[in-house]
């Protein structure tokens, strides 16, 4: 069921020893050391464990997976990043032909297609415009593609991702950013507070998303990495025992998505691990999912 470039590359400076030695201190990823592109992160390769054992059925069985080092868009793609691209090319995303995208409906508790439903009207025409610096919503996997490749760049894969959520050192805390979702008064993502779904307090000040980076960066210097909004990769969604095996996609096929989202509690899907994982058909455009690109490092870089 359906619910729902202007980039250029900078030369790579790296110094010996960029590589973090250490899970607790990781060696920062300074100027000094490498020149990343606009708006991106150097992502130093490296083994990381895949998934959690104390995890979600689909985050097991953990599995080391060896990692090379890419780029990385700081912050999920914005409304005002994701307008540029849409005049210029003259894209029409899938929710916009299809004519409708998946919101939940609260009141009802339940998924449904809202006619009108938009990346510039994420909530359908009822509801408010899409914010310039909030994540961009109700975008598929075809449209994240798309704009990707417009910018030179890609959508990273499942396990670049969480290497990159681990901060590049096989860090074992459950977030990106440490060990608990609220560090004394101060929330550290965008999740929901209350009783999924009759009432949101919106503790964390945000009832729907939230604009990029409202809650600081990881060690890697990434942000929005649990929590605001789930975000595409690149991969079929498949049950980590049977990665390495033959796959044809169907019809019925889904991409998996990382990070958790503004509707994700800790009581039912505690979605902003980093190990946690939601899947949906490509076509699939949600209010409550977005991404962010990746990018190769220029040829001959380590």
């Amino acid at each position: 069921m359906r619910f729902l470039a202007r980039y250029s590359l900078a030369l790579l400076i790296l110094l010996a020893g960029c590589r973090a030695e250490s899970r607790q201190t990781p060696s920062p990823v300074t100027a000094e050391s490498m020149m990343a592109p606009e708006g991106m992160v150097y992502v130093p390769g490296g083994v990381t464990h895949v998934g959690a054992e104390d995890g979600l059925p689909e985050e097991r069985p953990v599995f080391a997976a060896e990692v090379g080092s890419f780029f990385m868009d700081r912050q999920p793609v914005t409304v005002a990043q994701f307008r540029p691209f849409v005049e210029e090319t003259s894209y029409a995303t899938e929710a916009e032909r299809f004519g409708n995208a998946g919101v939940l409906d609260f009141e009802a508790g339940q998924w449904g297609l809202v006619e009108g439903a938009t990346w510039q009207q994420p909530r359908g025409p009822d509801g408010p415009a899409a914010l310039d610096d909030h994540p961009v919503t109700q975008v598929s996997w075809h449209d994240a593609v798309a704009f990707c490749e417009a910018a030179g760049k890609r959508l990273p894969s499942e396990v670049e991702w969480e290497h990159a959520a681990r901060n590049a050192r096989d860090d074992r805390r459950p977030y990106a950013w440490g060990s608990s979702l609220k560090e004394g008064a101060q929330h550290r993502a965008n999740t929901w507070q209350g009783q999924f779904p009759a009432f949101n307090t919106g503790e964390d000040a945000y009832l729907y998303t939230s604009p990029v980076g409202a809650f600081g960066e990881t060690p890697l210097g990434l942000t929005d990495m649990g929590g605001n909004v789930w975000e595409w990769t690149a991969d079929w969604f498949r049950p980590y025992d049977r990665r390495e095996t033959p796959f044809t996609p169907t019809a019925q096929s889904e991409k998996a998505q990382r990070g958790g989202s503004f509707l994700c509690h800790d009581s039912y899907c505690h979605g902003y691990r980093v190990s946690a994982r939601s899947h949906a058909t490509p076509e699939t455009s949600l209010f409550h999912v977005g991404f962010r690109c990746a990018a190769d490092l220029p040829e001959g870089q380590p």
